[in-house]
């Protein structure tokens, strides 16, 4: 039987029967897509059950021989789950997903498909990485439904697809890579995997802007989204879960790129502190939370006059539209204007940090800079700033504290309502740290640079 086809929108997903070059539904230009629809066959659904009839098994977790890349999944990878792994070209994807088959393929069967490289080229990296290749299949292809054919031959349990853009479905309209192939390719896999009990690894390329390239429904799709960030330039590299069926979101490892292949930092806030202890002004040590953990990061601020009749405003691993809110509250609440200087924030190590209990450290470090008066390099800052001055507290204090205590941390600067009790501080071991908690921004701000 013949396969209809049909033109959908990939802005507001409207059908239309022929192509058109706006959607009429909502005038997007140039948004229709060409889709093969299958004839309608009834198909008998399967009865519902009771939520408490259902037959919960915990899945056995398969870890890897990289402990930091086992804290991203969740403790290790899930039977059946489908793993989205993007980051920038030459970033190390496929070099970390080949070290973690090496330790896989011992007691799993493991297919590696790549659709961009030849086998030689792959063999060739497994070697430099020492990755066992007795015990790894590897297949160049690109066309969909051969792979899956093939993994299904093969009883694979582990498979990875290098890249997902590349790969292609003969009955679906368009060129591998686009939108309805990466859609069509995406849904197939994850019925694969749910059928056969396979977990998959879908390798995925990001647009200049750093977001995953495709339509946005390939992250709801799957089970586990992780982005791999970090400068080609820098040795160390961050692996950030931002979506997880089977483990915390927004969990974070830490590798250090060698030539033998990445190595897994299992205490990485010695990276981002700096090592001399000389103070400095415009610096702050915050402690920020990265998923399960804390994570002490160095915050450092430029403030100085400007050279133009617009005042620069960058920011390097910080959300600038907050960093704009803060610099406004520092003008209105503690008097202290930076209209006209330009301001410089970086957190070091090439480390984002998102969460609001970083806006104090950055009050703190531009404040330092304005003044040219450093802290105490046994100083530890954290606290999310309202817009009326006041000093919200922030999850996790006492283990945020905890982890300041044990990098040599003795004074911490808070807000009032994350101060631990008296019980609290010798029960966590928190004895040697002396606490400064204040109601507002403007008291704490002048009574540090006082």
């Amino acid at each position: 039987m013949k396969t209809a086809q049909k033109f959908v929108c990939q802005s507001c997903q409207a059908p239309h029967p022929k192509w058109a070059g706006q959607c009429s539904q909502c005038r997007a230009w140039n948004s229709l897509e060409a889709m093969s629809q299958a004839p309608v066959s009834k198909v008998q659904a399967s009865p519902p059950q009771r939520l408490s009839d259902v037959n919960v098994s915990k899945w056995p977790r398969m870890p890897t021989a990289l402990g930091e890349f086992d804290r991203v999944l969740g403790g290790g990878l899930v039977p059946g789950a489908v793993v989205l792994l993007g980051g920038d070209p030459g970033v190390g994807k496929s070099t970390l997903l080949l070290q973690a088959l090496g330790q896989l393929s011992q007691k799993h069967r493991i297919l590696y498909v790549t659709g961009e490289e030849s086998l030689e080229q792959v063999a060739a990296r497994a070697q430099r990485l020492n990755v066992p290749l007795e015990d790894t299949w590897v297949m160049a292809e690109t066309d969909c439904q051969a792979i899956l054919a093939e993994a299904r031959v093969h009883r694979t349990e582990i498979m990875v697809l290098d890249s997902v853009q590349t790969l292609g479905i003969s009955e679906v309209a368009g060129a591998p890579g686009s939108v309805s192939q990466v859609r069509a390719v995406t849904h197939a896999c994850v019925q694969f995997a749910k059928q056969h009990n396979t977990a998959i690894f879908l390798v995925g390329h990001v647009t200049k802007d750093g977001a995953l390239a495709g339509p946005r429904m390939l992250e709801h799709m799957v089970d586990t989204v992780l982005y791999f960030e970090g400068e080609k330039d820098r040795t160390y590299r961050m692996v950030r879960a931002v979506k997880n069926r089977f483990g915390a979101v927004n969990e974070m490892g830490v590798f250090a790129m060698l030539d033998r292949g990445l190595k897994p930092v299992s205490h990485p806030s010695a990276l981002f502190l700096s090592h001399t202890e000389q103070p400095m002004p415009g610096r702050v040590i915050m402690a920020t939370w990265e998923g399960t953990r804390p994570l002490l990061v160095e915050v450092q601020a430029l403030v100085d006059d400007s050279q133009g009749s617009q005042p620069r405003r960058v920011m390097v691993g910080l959300e600038s539209q907050r960093v704009a809110m803060l610099l406004a509250v520092l003008s209105r609440h503690v008097g202290l204007s930076t209209a006209g200087q330009d301001v410089f924030i970086n957190v070091v190590g090439g480390l984002r940090v998102l969460e609001p209990a970083a806006d104090l450290a950055i009050l703190a470090a531009v404040m330092s800079s304005v003044r040219n008066q450093a802290l105490n390099a046994s100083t530890v800052v954290f606290g999310e700033v309202g817009l009326g001055g006041e000093l919200r507290p922030v999850p996790s204090g006492q283990a945020r504290l905890a982890a300041a205590v044990q990098h040599g941390l003795k004074h911490a600067w808070i807000p009032a309502a994350n101060q631990p009790k008296p019980k609290d501080l010798r029960a966590e071991g928190l004895s040697g740290c002396q606490c400064h908690a204040f109601h507002t921004v403007d008291t704490l701000l002048n009574q540090l640079f006082a």
